[in-house]
C-alpha cells in the first residue's frame, strides 16, 4: 500500500507545574532551545515548546502550564523521553554539575550491551540518555 502523504511526528506534550523551572531544566541542563512560547489568558494556561532544532525538521517537547495548578500525578502509564548522546556517562557527569537528578547512573542496560543512564525533570519526568552506537563487528 503506498501512502499519499508523508507523515511525522510533532511533538510530545508535557504537563508542567513551574513553567520557567522546566524551561531552565530542558534549556541549560539538557541544551534543548526554547523554540516558542504562547499565553492563552482565556484558557488560563501557556504553551511552550523546545526541542534540540527547529519544529519544522525535527520532534519537540510542548510543556504545558495550566495556570491554577502546581504539579500533576504522573500515574504509571508514562515511560520516558529517549535522547541519544555520544557519551552517557558524560552526559550524567554534565547533568549533576547543573544541579540536575541522576536516577539511573550511566552503564550497559539489562541484558544487553546498550550503555543507557536515567535523569529526571523538575516535575518528576523520565529522561533516558541512550550512548549513540558502536559500529560492532558481526562477532558481537
Amino acid at each position: 500500500m503506498k501512502r499519499s502523504r508523508q507523515v511525522r511526528m510533532l511533538h510530545t506534550m508535557l504537563r508542567v507545574g513551574n513553567l520557567d523551572r522546566s524551561i531552565d531544566f530542558y534549556t541549560q541542563v539538557l541544551g534543548m532551545k526554547l523554540l516558542r512560547r504562547n499565553d492563552y489568558p482565556d484558557g488560563k494556561f501557556t504553551l511552550a515548546f523546545v526541542g534540540y532544532g527547529e519544529e519544522r525538521d525535527h520532534t519537540v517537547l510542548e510543556l504545558t502550564h495550566n495556570w491554577d495548578t502546581e504539579s500533576y500525578d504522573l500515574g504509571t502509564g508514562y515511560g520516558h523521553i529517549a535522547i541519544e548522546v555520544d557519551d552517557a556517562y558524560a552526559a550524567c557527569e554534565a547533568v549533576k554539575a547543573k544541579g540536575g537528578a541522576v536516577t539511573r547512573e550511566a552503564g550497559p542496560m539489562k541484558h544487553g550491551k546498550t550503555v543507557i543512564a536515567f535523569v529526571t525533570d523538575p516535575d518528576g519526568y523520565k529522561i533516558e540518555f541512550i550512548q549513540k552506537k558502536e559500529h560492532y563487528s558481526a562477532a558481537d
